[in-house]
């Protein structure tokens, strides 16, 4: 079998959605991490719905509540990804500071502190840009101090973090 073969074969094997790109269909805990095909994971997020700012809001607030990072940094994607070009900022760094919870709640302290610092550089970037401490309801000065102080504990030796007693508010 030559390497374009194997190649081929690999592809075929790989699990696609209706349009035909890979997706991963293993099921999911709640921080995102594969389970074995049949397992009982948790719902995943649908890719690729346009919510409002508030909506979105909503759902990663219930599902960061649930101890579910993973799928909320999804959530917060599909804003950074739908959003008007002005609140890119934001949106990432929320997503950031989802994916660095779900980093520290999965033991891994580096690359968790590092996206929960990086996120909360960028929500400060984008706050900074507007003045606005309380877009949609968000308390932005909250969250960032937030990820700072878990960023610190974590740093000192507290990991992994339990995610649901861990998940900010994002609201006051």
């Amino acid at each position: 079998m030559t390497n374009a073969d194997a190649s081929d074969a690999r592809d075929r094997s790989r699990d696609r959605d209706v349009d035909g790109r890979a997706r991963n269909a293993r099921p999911r805990d709640g921080l995102g991490r594969p389970l074995p095909y049949g397992a009982e994971g948790v719902p995943r997020q649908p890719e690729g719905l346009v919510r409002t700012p508030r909506e979105t809001v909503a759902e990663a607030q219930a599902l960061l509540t649930q101890g579910r990072p993973f799928h909320a940094h999804e959530v917060f994607e599909d804003a950074w990804k739908s959003g008007p070009p002005e609140e890119r900022t934001l949106w990432r760094g929320l997503a950031q500071l989802a994916v660095g919870l779900t980093h520290v709640a999965r033991g891994n302290t580096r690359g968790g502190t590092r996206l929960l610092r990086r996120g909360a550089r960028a929500v400060e970037e984008w706050q900074a840009g507007r003045g606005e401490d309380r877009p949609y309801g968000m308390d932005l000065p909250g969250l960032t101090r937030w990820a700072g102080e878990l960023a610190g504990r974590v740093e000192h030796g507290s990991a992994p973090v339990d995610a649901r007693a861990e998940a900010p508010r994002l609201r006051p």
